[in-house]
């Protein structure tokens, strides 16, 4: 049987991605969920191709708009607990938790009490809620699989050896688009300088966050609560490149890494189809 994915955020750059995957894998995955917060046309057009079973949206006025275009063959859910219904009410396998900022914690954590696999793009959720979520995956026999590129390689590498034999984890950073200016130049920094990032392309929040570092704070929270380590066992390294993703070295000296090109869709394809590597692009 196909595996069924519900996406969250399923309008913005990762579900963007997500759904590319999920075309590439072919029949074997079906889209069964879809959502988004304000962006109904795109949400509109999503539905139309896909066909899901379900699909969210949380802005009650863009709900509205969105209705007349679905046909009865999906399941609308509106208004602000709408992700979190369809998450409980959606027969799928996977959640892609891709919602930006803490709004996307009630859908994620409905994910996690209904036992589904999360795959995590929405690092907020940790930050906030960490010492909520993963107490609760034990007790639910849910099952979290990190979208960020940095947590998917860690992820990746850990799987080397035991969780006790991990001595540090290198969280890279490609240190955004202001690495190489002057205390003169940032100070002169436009929003636009913020958003045109020299390696990934993500959406707007991320990339602000990116340029800022912010985001690599975020990551160091998140990376603790998702492989159960102190905050004083991991360094962020500037690699602006891009290519090597994260590393983690073990007792024995040993540094185990991931590299690969700078797409997103290569660790959201890794979620997807874990535990199991499909072909690629």
């Amino acid at each position: 049987m196909a595996k069924r994915i519900a996406i969250l955020g399923s309008t913005g750059s990762i579900g963007r991605s997500t759904l590319d995957v999920a075309a590439h894998l072919g029949s074997e995955y079906h889209v069964c969920g879809l959502s988004a917060k304000t962006s109904w046309e795109s949400l509109g057009e999503q539905i139309r191709q896909w066909k899901p079973e379900t699909a969210a949206i949380a802005d009650p006025d863009a709900g509205q708009k969105l209705r007349g275009q679905v046909n009865g063959r999906t399941e609308l859910f509106t208004g602000e607990s709408s992700l979190s219904e369809m998450v409980r009410h959606s027969d799928c396998d996977v959640v892609v938790a891709a919602v930006v900022g803490a709004a996307g914690l009630p859908a994620t954590l409905a994910a996690v009490d209904t036992g589904k696999t999360i795959a995590l793009a929405n690092k907020e959720a940790l930050v906030v809620a960490g010492s909520l979520i993963v107490p609760r995956l034990a007790e639910t026999g849910a099952t979290l699989l990190p979208i960020d590129s940095e947590h998917s390689a860690i992820f990746q590498s850990i799987r080397s050896g035991r969780s006790a034999e991990v001595h540090r984890i290198y969280l890279t950073a490609s240190g955004g688009p202001f690495r190489t200016w002057s205390g003169e130049q940032i100070a002169e920094a436009t929003v636009e300088d913020a958003l045109r990032h020299p390696t990934w392309n993500m959406g707007p929040k991320v990339t602000i966050d990116s340029a800022t570092l912010m985001n690599k704070a975020l990551e160091v929270i998140e990376a603790t609560w998702l492989f159960g380590v102190d905050a004083d066992c991991i360094e962020v390294l500037i690699h602006p490149e891009s290519i090597i993703h994260s590393m983690v070295e073990f007792c024995d000296g040993s540094v185990i890494a991931q590299l690969g090109t700078p797409d997103m869709r290569t660790p959201i394809q890794y979620a997807l189809t874990y535990p199991e590597r499909h072909p690629g692009r």
